[in-house]
């Protein structure tokens, strides 16, 4: 544990020295008697997105309509003497827009969350289209570079007749003269 804290202490040391010297790093804050305690700052967003995901699901929308339903009847038809929300329900008015307040902020929060995934997957696609395009740039030339050395190559056909033509002339009766070749 000594150790730990030992080195914990010179790494802080090391960072102060080498930041003391500039002015765009702020200063260390002091420490406390008491040790804050770490926590997950993503872990609230977590839980946000996934009450907002429940609440927009058909198996809430029931679990609702059931819960007012049976808070209705039970408050028009129950017995006198536990009815606890008469008539105008204003206890059932108080709770659905309780519910409805902390309801949009967390469906606000994880709209922000997802919006940030977003750009962030939208950054990537955009460089892997980058990527593409060069690459596909990189190909074409390529090809037409082979293209245009294909096209100083002697193809089949062209062979084919060259060598019938050479065929024909050292066919050619010889009258003692040395068949000439075309240049």
């Amino acid at each position: 544990m000594a150790r730990d804290e030992r080195n914990t202490d010179e790494q802080r040391d090391r960072r102060l020295t080498r930041a003391a010297d500039r002015l765009d790093i702020p200063r260390e804050l002091r420490r406390t008697l008491v040790r804050r305690r770490a926590y997950d700052a993503d872990a609230f967003g977590r839980l946000s997105e996934r009450i907002a995901r429940f609440l927009g699901t058909g198996q809430f929308l029931v679990y609702m309509t059931a819960t007012v339903l049976f808070w209705v009847t039970w408050n028009i038809v129950g017995p006198e003497s536990l009815r606890f929300d008469e008539y105008p329900f204003i206890f059932l008015t108080l709770a659905l827009s309780l519910q409805a307040s902390y309801a949009a902020p967390l469906i606000l929060l994880a709209q922000n969350r997802q919006e940030a995934r977003d750009r962030v997957q939208y950054e990537r696609d955009r460089d892997v289209d980058a990527r593409t395009r060069a690459d596909m740039e990189f190909l074409a030339r390529e090809v037409a570079a082979l293209r245009m050395s294909v096209g100083e190559v002697a193809t089949r056909d062209f062979l084919r007749s060259e060598l019938k033509t050479l065929l024909h002339d050292l066919e050619a009766p010889t009258d003692g003269k040395r068949p000439e070749y075309k240049k």
